[in-house]
């Protein structure tokens, strides 16, 4: 019970959690996101996709899909965690305060809470569980 209304950390539960919070941003990202996506540019119909810095609708699909596929996984795995969760984040908020900016708020809802994931990602690192971890264990040792 202590726990519960304690302010300290426990680093255990923190490093557990964010593995599940990379985890599952990371598979959301690409399944609901960056597949119907790479669907859409596959398929057969008109490309109808936010243009965003005038670079035609198609190159900011296939920016897009980029984005969400790769840096999705890295996030995953934990590697290049803060850069990666940094660029997820950047999209989010370019989603939700342009591409949906005149959306009403359940629209951009979405948006808003992956952004805040991927801050919150970017903000504390990919903790113990990660490649980045072990790149960064393997450095500091001496051999």
């Amino acid at each position: 019970m202590s726990y519960f209304t304690s302010v300290k950390d426990n680093p255990e539960i923190n490093n557990i959690i964010m593995l599940f919070a990379r985890i599952f941003a990371g598979i959301s990202m690409i399944m609901l996101h960056g597949l119907p996506k790479l669907m859409l540019l596959l398929g057969d119909k008109e490309i109808q996709f936010f243009n965003f810095l005038g670079i035609g609708m198609k190159a900011t699909l296939i920016l897009a899909i980029i984005i969400e596929l790769i840096c999705s996984f890295l996030l995953i795995i934990g590697l290049f965690t803060r850069g990666a969760a940094l660029v997820l984040a950047s999209v989010m908020f370019i989603a939700a305060f342009v591409v949906h900016f005149s959306d009403p708020f359940s629209v951009r809802e979405t948006s808003l809470l992956y952004f805040t994931i991927f801050a919150l990602i970017f903000t504390f690192g990919p903790r113990y569980f990660s490649v980045d971890r072990m790149i960064s264990s393997r450095r500091d040792s001496a051999w």
